[in-house]
């Protein structure tokens, strides 16, 4: 793919690169120099920082509930020892195969 620089030094990046990456009217790139490369990264701190604080937890329901629901384990958890997370017919050390 190909872009061509214009006259007032702006680009117009290919469609196909724009819809994989879902770039849209006013999204920000960052712009990187590496070697004789340019590198654009989509910016997606800005989309992070517009969702920080729209969403609501039901009244006694903590973030560490919702991620024991959702991983198993809350971040401060501690882990469970190797071999009760096993199924016991699983492991038999002694077996030889």
């Amino acid at each position: 793919m190909e872009a061509t620089v214009a006259e007032r030094g702006q680009i117009t990046l290919p469609k196909a690169v724009r819809d994989a990456l879902g770039l849209t009217k006013g999204t920000t790139l960052k712009v990187e120099l590496e070697g004789g490369r340019i590198i654009l990264r989509k910016d997606v701190s800005d989309a992070i920082s517009r969702a920080r604080g729209r969403f609501k937890l039901p009244p006694g329901v903590t973030t560490d509930d919702v991620m024991r629901e959702l991983r198993g384990r809350a971040p401060g958890d501690a882990l469970e020892p190797f071999e009760t997370l096993r199924e016991p017919d699983d492991y038999e050390p002694d077996a030889k195969k």
